[in-house]
């Protein structure tokens, strides 16, 4: 990326056209049969995939600038999009939490998908950003919240409810993120415990992160209470790497795609006591950082 083209590319643009219709995500039914709610989904018409162009222009139409305290890194190849939506098997009517929705590049892919989309942005403007960018579908909701700090757990039991989900013991959400690489082991720590919740999730981690989450021989050095973790509750999987040219601005490091398959409780390794199994491994692993 050559940044001698960015002030070219950085010019004012005319309002968004947004649609007055903004319906509310979730809709309950009518006051004679109050105990369950439901979610009124509509289809959405296609939408035009967020290139390099259209990623730029819409941080300068509302004169923003990535923060380096935040990690923010906006994708601006809209194939790499596609293929994390793709690894996740992203299907009609699933729902997707997303961590860190930016301009809402990876969003617009997955309601394209079919996925209904709970965004969790921490950057109040961004949060209105794509509140405003998606206020014509149903399919979409932003809470502006720290995720680290977030009760994320009642947000999707909520949302999950809301769409009749809790009955179904084989419906579980998805996560699908292009998250901060400062906040990606907070994340996993989150994230991972919640096989009750989550069927799959797909990451885009810093490339030598990722390529540590998955290694799976105990032999290396570089084995650690992460990767016990990581193994777990999950299934790791290595799925691609993403050269640093496709981010603005541009990191020092690439990135690659982790998908994680969540495992349920039953299968779990035995051990009598969650707690107790790890408080046994950090006093038995001679380091001084266990994650």
């Amino acid at each position: 990326m050559r940044s001698t083209a960015t002030p070219n590319l950085l010019q004012p643009l005319p309002p968004i056209s947004i649609s007055p219709r903004n319906p509310s995500l979730l809709a309950h039914n009518s006051l004679s049969n109050p105990p369950k709610r439901t979610l009124d989904i509509t289809c959405a018409s296609k939408r035009s995939p967020d290139d390099y162009h259209a990623t730029l222009k819409t941080l300068n139409s509302r004169g923003r600038r990535p923060r380096k305290s935040l990690g923010q890194h906006y994708m601006l190849n809209a194939e790499i999009n596609e293929q994390l939506v793709a690894s996740a098997n992203v299907e009609e009517g699933d729902l997707v939490l997303e961590i860190g929705p930016g301009t809402g590049s990876l969003t617009n892919v997955l309601i394209d998908a079919g996925a209904i989309v709970l965004a969790i942005e921490k950057d109040a403007h961004m949060a209105a950003l794509v509140r405003e960018r998606f206020a014509d579908t149903n399919r979409f909701k932003v809470l502006q919240e720290d995720f680290i700090k977030c009760h994320i757990r009642s947000h999707m039991l909520s949302m999950l409810e809301s769409m009749g989900s809790l009955s179904e013991k084989t419906r579980h959400a998805k996560v699908v993120a292009n998250i901060p690489f400062n906040i990606s082991t907070d994340v996993i720590k989150q994230l991972l415990p919640m096989g009750d919740i989550f069927s799959e999730i797909v990451l885009l981690l810093q490339d030598e992160t990722a390529l540590r989450l998955v290694e799976s021989s105990l032999r290396t050095s570089e084995y650690r209470l992460i990767n016990i973790f990581v193994n777990f509750y999950s299934d790791p999987e290595y799925k691609f790497k993403v050269p640093r040219s496709n981010f603005f601005p541009q990191p020092n490091v690439d990135a690659a795609v982790v998908k994680f398959k969540l495992k349920q409780a039953v299968n779990y390794p035995a051990v009598s006591s969650t707690k107790s199994f790890f408080s046994m491994v950090v006093s038995s692993l001679s380091t001084t950082s266990c994650f």
